[in-house]
């Protein structure tokens, strides 16, 4: 089953928009007819929405340039009735546009204030500052181009020139090349245990969940005992990051993305596990297991300074000539000591 309303943060163009359509193809197996894609403007709608049973919701999830899209997480934690049930993966590149005509020879944009959705403008950064290009966040990276006028740059996806009809300054303005998004389709509860019994009915088998748990009591040793339940059921976590229980000093609710369905032996075992002690959980998502990629992390990946497991820093200084094993055993500990702060 789908619903017959898809809600995504408009406008039209919105890189949510293309996660919306190619959302609907999947759901329907390929058929294209029978879903309206209707307009929000904001996540906190597309949400109330759900949860109102006025359709199901798509909201960008994760980004593997600037991670998680924090409030549109924290927004699902604290859903009364809303769960994640398909992962759509978009890739995300950026082009500059201005109004018509003034792109014409390319004229020095400097100064002018340029406008995209908060993570438009942080995948962004050098294009921002090598025109001096004041940043200016907007509801939509879409909603930018839409709204666009004389002596302002708006940064979004390449369909927007034509829908807009905005002129292109320049193509593929992102830092980094690559840059994908992933976003979740969101339904009602009842709704969501339909459509996934619908799957496993159809032959599914493997699942991936997205969990959050919030200990309730606090103090030493209790999210290391968190990690050894789930060490100790044998199961693959893929990620796990923390978010503050806002308001409340010291207090977070830990979410982990797991390879194995809620209704798994091992994880089901779990998560009674973690009832059962009686700290709190909920499950944020369930959808089909994507295939993970699991290259290397080489060493020019890894950020400046740092210590890593064959030496004490990335490098060996250009200076340090013919060493001796006593010298380089001597710059490795200086080295040690400063980036770890022994």
């Amino acid at each position: 089953m789908i619903a017959e309303r898809l809600h995504y943060l408009g406008p039209e163009g919105t890189f949510t928009h293309q996660a919306a359509m190619i959302a609907e193809r999947q759901l329907r197996g390929g058929a294209a007819d029978g879903v309206v894609l209707e307009q929000s403007p904001d996540a906190a709608t597309i949400l109330t929405a759900v949860e109102s049973h006025q359709g199901w919701g798509v909201l960008a999830w994760e980004n593997n340039v600037e991670g998680y899209v924090v409030p549109n997480l924290d927004g699902l934690i604290d859903a009364h009735d809303a769960v994640g049930i398909t992962r759509v993966g978009v890739d995300i590149a950026f082009d500059a546009f201005v109004s018509p005509g003034q792109a014409e020879g390319h004229p020095d944009i400097g100064g002018w204030g340029a406008f995209a959705h908060p993570h438009g403008l942080a995948q962004c950064r050098r294009f921002l500052a090598d025109h001096d290009l004041d940043a200016h966040p907007t509801a939509s990276n879409a909603a930018a181009c839409r709204d666009l006028r004389a002596g302002q740059v708006a940064l979004g996806p390449a369909i927007c020139a034509q829908l807009y009809d905005l002129d292109v300054y320049e193509r593929h303005v992102e830092d980094y090349a690559g840059a994908r998004t992933d976003f979740l389709v969101l339904a009602p509860r009842d709704e969501a245990l339909c459509h996934i019994r619908g799957l496993r009915d159809g032959g599914m088998a493997e699942f991936e969940s997205v969990i959050a748990f919030i200990p309730l009591h606090t103090g030493a040793g209790v999210l290391a005992n968190l990690l050894d339940i789930l060490r100790d059921a044998g199961l693959n976590m893929t990620s796990f990051i923390s978010r503050p229980i806002k308001g409340h000093v010291g207090t977070y609710s830990f979410v982990a993305t797991i390879d194995a369905a809620p209704w798994s032996a091992a994880l089901r075992g779990v998560l009674e596990r973690v009832v059962d002690q009686g700290d709190w959980v909920k499950t944020l998502a369930v959808y089909p297991r994507r295939e993970q990629p699991a290259p290397p992390v080489d060493a020019w990946m890894l950020p400046s300074g740092g210590v890593r497991g064959d030496a004490t820093s990335r490098e060996t200084p250009a200076d340090a000539g013919e060493e001796t094993n006593e010298e380089s055993a001597a710059r490795r500990e200086r080295a040690a000591g400063r980036e770890l702060l022994w």
